[in-house]
């Protein structure tokens, strides 16, 4: 019911393997999972130390756009860095929706640096039964 649009995805793996991972510049994707939980779909995507108002999420028709930004940690003047390996910047994904899917009632929490997203499935696209009326009793079939 998801479909993948990322065209450089294998791109960017192999420029991170080249080049390590992402800077401010150039920050590394963030990672998710996706499942089916009975009738929806669940994307949870791991964004640690993202504050809950950095985080944008967008459906325009099926296209669902997550956005979110990490910010650096202020520091007192005395503080001298060392070494800063976490990845700063903005980061954005993009999922293809199908149109099974209800997009009007997506829901979304945030916990622990998941962000987690559930999607139901549209009543039209789940599975129902047809009756059929007697033989010789024209009836129109409403599916």
């Amino acid at each position: 019911m998801l479909m993948r649009t990322d065209p450089f995805r294998e791109f960017d793996r192999i420029s991170r393997e080249l080049l390590g991972p992402g800077t401010w510049s150039a920050p590394t994707a963030m990672p998710m999972d996706a499942y089916r939980e009975g009738d929806e779909y669940v994307v949870a995507f791991d964004l640690p130390g993202v504050t809950p108002e950095a985080i944008e999420i967008d459906v325009e028709r099926n296209m669902l756009t997550v956005k979110a930004e990490r910010r650096p940690v202020e520091h007192a003047d005395t503080v001298q860095m060392e070494l800063s390996e976490r990845p700063l910047g903005v980061f954005s994904r993009q999922i293809v929706l199908a149109d099974s899917l209800d997009t009007e009632r997506i829901r979304a929490d945030y916990d622990a640096g998941v962000l987690t997203l559930r999607i139901p499935i549209a009543e039209r696209a789940k599975p129902r039964k047809i009756s059929i009326g007697p033989v010789g009793d024209r009836k129109q079939i409403d599916a």
